[in-house]
């Protein structure tokens, strides 16, 4: 609210952005094989992913096209693809302590074609796929690494109060709880968040109730331990989802007269604050620069170019991208120049930013990214979190440039019967990638800046709470009244910020001097510098097929009743549908392929010996683990309950 009323900000994008990308289009949808676990078997199946990017599976594709309901969808925040079983086997062996497969063993599960496509995540259950070729392996891993990406993308941040109150609520606690830096499961939606938070205090202590309870062999344990995690993490996520919805309702209900009376007493909350500020960086100032000097000055420059090189490989290659298909599409349109070429190769560019398969070569060179040496000094869990940033920041620089270009070059082409489009599409391209690069270097330092406080601070704090005990009685002199808005612990963290600052501030001016990353210099500030442009970015969506005469293409059961039917299917798909190459072997269309199961799986240590009556119990069920996960619910109901009830605590510390 301060920021509101006194006004701020930095310097003013020269690219448009684009309100809804995605009206109207979905991201990809094709068939593959899916393993079922309850009887073993390949079925294929026929996935349509919309552009909320869940993954929605059907029998096939007759089902999605009558707008029947999915047999699944999948959510995939948290989760990682893999497209080996090594690769999952190595994961999978660090679910259960002292239950782990030899590298080179029996695979987990026969898959039924050599390109598998697996979704793992540490507490929901694991989806598996495969494909016949090696492309079609290279797509859908590509399209699932955006569904991913899109879902991990950390939280709205239109919600200007929301989203930071709620950020800062997960932070601290999980401070409090001694767990500092970054986190790799601080995605999806708030609920996701808050049960990945029990789940990250309840996992150890399941494990340790329930693994010596775990009976068979080592492929039965595992797999009953997934079905067990998988059921508690579905139990945990219906309290967290149904309490949040509670809390936020009560919050927004408050709030009027909380605005109220922050907007009427803000000069003296902000004298308070100043007051308070002064007084406690006497105290934590000294201590914060001594840790600045020592421990995080030289290391600086070395993990700023950690950041730089690979991030900047992606940003260039995000403008040769977008470069590369305006040179295609004129040379295309020198043979066939008329609106109607236009209007297709148009459709298709309007996209590329959301097209994941094009997109990949953008990413791929930030996916180098490593911050090998320092991520134990500085408990930063995985560069992933990086990465995923920066290929979202990548993909937005995309979508803004192309609908930039797509603005101005239909001013240029309005009221005008016939021109040379390769000039007007070059004039429009030159003046599209000025402001790229002005752009780009923009979003890079915000990056650059972001990234590093995220390193540093975490483990600034954790080194300076032992010596900030006499932090609390600094309350005493905030006025009662005021006592809701103004947090000690808060201005200690402000306090630290602004001391590391300063140096980031500098090690990044000092970095966009050099040539090799082609950063423009702060002094260079472009304001207002096209106001006309920015005049096209409230005009209504370009539909290119439309008005530049491309055919609407005939959709079987037009007539059909439904309207819902018909919207699915004039969805226009942003990756088109694989088409297998060559003569590779098919499967057949509806195969059920039965896998036969593993028994033979060796192991790096002696089995758990079994007991024998509940061995013979277990195998008399069926299905065999449905005594088991009972079981196990009722060993977890208490620990369920214990961290529900710290949860609450937490929700109701969201919102202060």
């Amino acid at each position: 609210m301060r920021y509101d009323i006194e006004g701020g900000g930095g310097p003013q994008n020269q690219l448009l952005h684009r309100k809804v990308p995605l009206k109207n289009k979905s991201i990809f949808s094709g068939a593959l094989f899916q393993y079922l676990e309850e009887n073993k078997k390949w079925r294929n199946r026929f996935l349509f992913i919309p552009d909320s990017y869940n993954i929605n599976y059907y029998e096939n594709k007759q089902a999605h096209d009558r707008g029947l309901h999915p047999k699944g969808t999948i959510n995939c925040a948290g989760y990682r693809v893999l497209t080996s079983m090594e690769e999952y086997l190595e994961l999978l062996n660090t679910s259960l302590p002292g239950v782990k497969a030899k590298v080179g063993s029996s695979p987990f599960l026969k898959c039924a074609t050599q390109f598998p496509l697996i979704l793992w995540h540490p507490y929901a259950r694991h989806y598996y796929f495969c494909v016949v070729t090696e492309k079609e392996q290279q797509k859908w891993n590509a399209v699932f690494q955006d569904c991913v990406r899109h879902t991990n993308n950390g939280l709205p941040e239109e919600c200007k109060v929301q989203t930071p109150a709620f950020t800062d609520a997960v932070r601290l606690y999980r401070q409090a709880h001694g767990h500092y830096g970054t986190w790799e499961m601080m995605c999806g939606t708030p609920p996701q968040i808050l049960a990945n938070l029990v789940m990250e205090t309840l996992l150890p202590e399941m494990r340790d109730l329930i693994t010596p309870k775990l009976k068979g062999k080592m492929y039965e344990r595992q797999r009953n331990w997934m079905l067990i995690s998988d059921a508690v993490y579905g139990l945990v996520q219906s309290q967290t989802q149904a309490q949040y919805e509670a809390v936020v309702q009560s919050c927004e209900a408050g709030r009027p007269p909380l605005e109220t009376t922050i907007r009427t007493d803000m000069d003296q909350i902000i004298t308070s604050k100043e007051h308070v500020t002064s007084k406690i960086r006497t105290l934590v100032l000294p201590k914060a620069e001594k840790l600045l000097k020592v421990s995080i000055q030289p290391y600086i420059s070395s993990i700023l170019d950690a950041l730089m090189e690979p991030t900047s490989r992606g940003f260039f290659e995000v403008r040769d991208l977008f470069f590369r298909e305006l040179v295609d599409m004129s040379k295309n349109l020198l043979n066939d120049d008329n609106k109607e070429k236009l209007g297709e190769h148009m459709e298709k560019i309007s996209m590329l930013a959301f097209h994941p398969v094009k997109m990949q070569s953008c990413y791929e060179k930030v996916e180098t990214l490593s911050l090998e040496g320092l991520q134990q000094r500085f408990d930063v869990s995985s560069p992933s979190v990086f990465v995923q940033r920066a290929q979202i920041l990548m993909r937005e620089q995309m979508d803004d440039a192309v609908y930039t270009f797509e603005q101005l070059l239909h001013q240029s082409l309005e009221g005008q019967e016939q021109e040379d489009f390769c000039k007007t599409i070059q004039r429009c391209q030159d003046r599209v990638i000025k402001k790229f690069d002005y752009d780009s270097s923009t979003v890079r330092k915000k990056f650059f800046r972001e990234a590093l406080l995220q390193i540093f601070i975490p483990y600034m704090l954790k080194q300076l709470t032992p010596s900030c005990s006499e932090l609390p009685r600094f309350q005493e002199l905030i006025f009662e009244d005021f006592s809701r808005f103004i947090l000690v612990e808060n201005i200690s963290e402000e306090v630290v910020l602004h001391t590391v600052m300063k140096d980031i501030m500098m090690a990044v001016k000092e970095a966009a001097v050099q040539r090799r990353h082609n950063l423009y210099r702060d002094s260079i500030v472009l304001t207002n510098s096209d106001p006309n442009l920015h005049l096209l970015g409230e005009n209504p969506p370009i539909d290119w097929a439309e008005e530049y005469g491309g055919g609407q293409e005939e959709l079987d059961g037009e007539n059909t009743g439904d309207p819902e039917v018909q919207k699915r299917r004039r969805m226009k798909q942003v990756v088109s549908m694989i088409q297998i190459e060559g003569n590779a072997s098919v499967l057949p269309n509806e195969s059920c392929l039965e896998v036969p199961a593993v028994d033979n799986i060796p192991e790096e240590k002696t089995e758990v010996r079994s007991d024998t009556s509940l061995s013979q119990k277990m195998r008399s069920l069926s299905p065999p683990w449905a005594s088991l996960l009972t079981e196990a619910f009722l060993i977890t109901t208490v620990a369920v309950s214990a961290a529900m009830a710290g949860k609450t605590r937490l929700i109701k510390l969201i919102y202060g």
